[in-house]
């Protein structure tokens, strides 16, 4: 796989050893043991407390340059390389609180890696896709894919409050692909209308969430106006990112399209501040349920402790952990990627030693437009005609006794569905 270098790519199952002489970088005062307050206060001296509140403010004052970047963050040689072989392949841009949450001495930082490019981004390597969950073929009009039969995907918007290292849709997100404008929202709130087969729709980008509270409603409440759309969901980042935007008004905004969930993108415990527990907890006592989709990255959190202490601590905030993703195959990201094995190991190490609230799908999408497939250990020994044996998330056999009878049809079902 990747070669080790002074960046971030040796292998997955050993421990980064980093010298900081080798980095360029001061061996203390980090900012994973000082409080993001501190940093803010570095960063952004004059920024008065009701300006960081303001999400628009630091949206305008997000770093967008490698120039921006080196001037509030001491970059490895490696991170230089990135920056400047990546700046024609997708954007740069850290919103300023999520910047106050880089350890500025560790280029192993878990917010770092997915803020800050390295040079193995520029590199596309056999098997990586431009399109790796197979969506622009199944875009009947700009804003919408479709690729299962119940539900699809509405594209709001191209843009993000951090553009994460680790995109699978950076085709899209580092812009000028699609157009995105309010004739193609319109098109595609035409086409839910008239599929009737979609009872689901998901909201997403880009981060629907940096649409004002008048556009997202322009588009939630066309939506819930259709009588086949069941349910609503909403793919943000931006309780991770760029929480102050999660207001009391956009909380009651969410509520009044129920049913309509949430699914943010915490990847490790580091992104779960009181700022972040604030806006999960404000959507969940407004009633819009929040769920997590973490993603699986090499030396990040690929790592069945950290997988945990991220699970336990969204469920302290009520947030639900969904889906651990494997990384997709998208260009340029596979020094990020683990092995399929790695993440089954990491779920065989959760489930039965952790609540199972607290143990996640791992999902793989299948590159090429396959969908979703989820993979677990493999708990059955050995199938007989009278009786399966299992093993125990500690090892021990046990038997399961099979019933003499196996019809499994539902007689009543037939009624139900005529009524």
């Amino acid at each position: 796989m990747a070669r080790a270098s002074s960046g971030r790519g040796s292998g997955w199952a050993k421990r980064p050893r980093v010298s900081f002489d080798e980095q360029r970088l001061p061996a203390s005062d980090s900012a994973c043991v000082r409080p993001a307050a501190s940093r803010r206060a570095e960063l952004f001296p004059s920024a008065t407390d009701d300006e960081w509140s303001d999400w628009r403010w630091q949206m305008r004052h997000a770093v967008r340059s490698g120039d921006q970047l080196a001037k509030v963050l001491s970059l490895t040689p490696d991170e230089r390389a990135g920056v400047a072989e990546t700046a024609a392949i997708f954007r740069l841009g850290i919103s300023p609180y999520y910047l106050s949450l880089i350890d500025p001495a560790h280029p192993f930082c878990p917010v770092r890696m997915q803020a800050v490019p390295v040079k193995a981004e520029a590199r596309v390597r056999p098997g990586e896709l431009r399109d790796p969950l197979g969506e622009d073929p199944r875009r009947p009009v700009e804003a919408i894919v479709h690729k299962y039969p119940d539900r699809v995907l509405f594209l709001a918007l191209d843009t993000c409050s951090v553009y994460c290292r680790h995109c699978t849709r950076r085709r899209i997100t580092k812009g000028g692909e699609a157009e995105l404008n309010k004739a193609e929202l319109d098109k595609g709130l035409e086409y839910v209308r008239t599929h009737p087969q979609v009872r689901d729709v998901l909201l997403s980008g880009g981060d629907p969430f940096l649409l004002s509270d008048e556009r997202l409603e322009q588009i939630l409440a066309p939506l819930r106006a259709i009588p086949h759309v069941e349910m609503i969901r909403i793919g943000t980042r931006v309780p991770v990112c760029l929480p102050m935007r999660v207001t009391a008004r956009l909380a009651t905004l969410l509520r009044r399209h129920a049913p309509l969930f949430v699914v943010t993108h915490f990847n490790h415990p580091k992104e779960i501040t009181p700022e972040a527990r604030r806006a999960c907890e404000l959507l969940v006592d407004h009633g819009v349920p929040v769920e997590n989709q973490a993603v699986l990255m090499r030396r990040l959190n690929s790592d069945a402790r950290i997988i945990k202490e991220l699970n336990h601590e969204c469920l302290k905030m009520r947030v639900r952990p969904y889906y651990l993703h494997q990384m997709d195959v998208a260009e340029g990201l596979e020094h990020l990627r683990t092995p399929l094995q790695a993440g089954v190991q990491i779920i065989e190490q959760l489930r039965g030693w952790t609540t199972g609230l607290a143990v996640p799908h791992l999902a793989v999408d299948l590159p090429g437009g396959g969908g979703k497939v989820t993979l677990q250990p493999d708990y059955v020994l050995e199938r007989r005609p009278t009786e399966t044996i299992l093993r125990s998330y500690r090892g021990q056999a046990y038997a399961y006794p099979e019933p003499e009878e196996r019809d499994c049809s539902c007689p009543y079902d037939e009624i139900w569905r005529s009524r």
